[in-house]
């Protein structure tokens, strides 16, 4: 089992920056990729970036690319959010998954709020 514990949320002016911190129990090596998602008021949880442990290569949701950077340490994902928007608003989620060939993600934090004012 491996635990996720997000930090680094708040409220932030449109335009502004936040990095998101996501420190797990296990390295992140020891994962097949690391992830982000977010999950706005009344809607379902979105996709947002992640990234391979094996490589490094990253992928983002086209609503972020160039905005959002994730980069992990040994036991630490970041997201480097900049040129925020009010839709970024939203409870933003750490994921792992350990293997490949599912589509699944094993383990998830608690997530931490974003909320991007006007």
């Amino acid at each position: 089992q491996v635990q996720l514990v997000e930090s680094g949320g708040g409220l932030v002016q449109a335009g502004g920056s936040l990095r998101l911190s996501c420190v797990a129990s296990a390295r992140t090596s020891s994962m097949y990729r690391m992830g982000w998602f977010r999950q706005a008021p009344g809607k379902e949880r979105e996709f947002v970036t992640a990234i391979h442990c094996n490589d490094g290569s990253t992928y983002y949701v086209g609503s972020v690319r160039g905005r959002f950077t994730i980069s992990r340490a040994e036991n630490t994902v970041y997201l480097q959010m900049s040129s925020l928007k009010p839709e970024d608003t939203a409870v933003y989620y750490c994921a792992a998954d350990s293997s490949p060939g599912g589509a699944a993600w094993d383990y998830w934090g608690q997530g931490t709020q974003v909320l991007v004012s006007s």
